[in-house]
């Protein structure tokens, strides 16, 4: 009897070491700098159907680069995300300053990164977009575990 190589595919926990890089080659992102591998839930809904097939098929220990448009990665850039706020909304001795990137409370709870897109009088632009939308995006993928989440239905 041979051992099953375990691969990806729908329903399971990916646990994956990645380096982001943009199309310049400039890094974006890594888990490899804080040693804390991702963890990935296929067939979730919260990857896309494009970076799923890229890692579908995958075994553990295996390595893939792959290039994913916009659309793919974090979406193109929603105007509805940039918000006008007034500059007393933020504490009096706060500086300011553009592409500063601020966690900011949610109604529920929940926080939500923004970046700064501008200060004017007391009109201050928060771009509330993934700071990667509208990028075309290179992951450099390594499967570390493959855990089957078997059938939740």
């Amino acid at each position: 009897m041979t051992d099953v190589v375990p691969t990806v595919e729908e329903n399971c926990e990916v646990i994956v070491h990645f380096d982001l890089k943009l199309e310049d080659g400039s890094a974006a992102d890594s888990t490899r700098v804080n040693n804390k591998p991702a963890k990935l839930v296929l067939g979730d809904g919260s990857l896309t159907p494009n970076f799923e097939a890229c890692v579908k098929g995958l075994n553990k220990g295996q390595r893939k680069s792959f290039t994913l448009a916009a659309e793919d990665a974090f979406g193109q850039p929603n105007p509805d995300n940039i918000h006008h706020m007034d500059r007393s909304r933020f504490a009096s001795d706060m500086k300011l300053e553009e592409g500063m990137i601020m966690v900011f409370a949610q109604p529920n709870g929940s926080e939500v990164p923004g970046i700064i897109r501008s200060v004017a009088g007391d009109s201050v632009t928060v771009d509330f977009n993934h700071p990667l939308a509208g990028q075309t995006v290179i992951f450099d993928v390594e499967i570390i575990d493959i855990i089957p989440l078997g059938n939740q239905h």
